[in-house]
């Protein structure tokens, strides 16, 4: 397990009150809606404002967010690839 995908997960724990979980009960690729987790759109909308929060992402697309909110692992691909995209910018804006 990723440091981030288990920073993800004790997130998700903290932010969805999974009193009774912990990181290692997430399976990295276990579905968050539909079965697994069983979340649904008001957890989704948390998610939106956990990454906005905690990493500066924001989520402008309904049908992206979609695919990206699928498992741990698609989260933790989209905070990854959102991350690089910022600091490529930041190091353009230095040069």
């Amino acid at each position: 397990m990723t440091d981030l995908n288990r920073k993800l997960k004790e997130l998700l724990i903290e932010r969805l009150k999974f009193e009774d979980m912990t990181a290692d009960d997430i399976g990295d690729d276990e579905p968050l809606f539909e079965g697994g987790l069983g979340l649904d759109s008001i957890d989704a909308l948390e998610i939106v404002v956990m990454l906005e929060s905690e990493f500066g992402i924001k989520v402008k697309n309904e049908s992206s967010a979609r695919a990206h909110f699928r498992s741990i692992s698609s989260l933790g691909k989209l905070v990854e690839s959102k991350l690089a995209e910022s600091k490529l910018a930041a190091e353009a804006t230095e040069a």
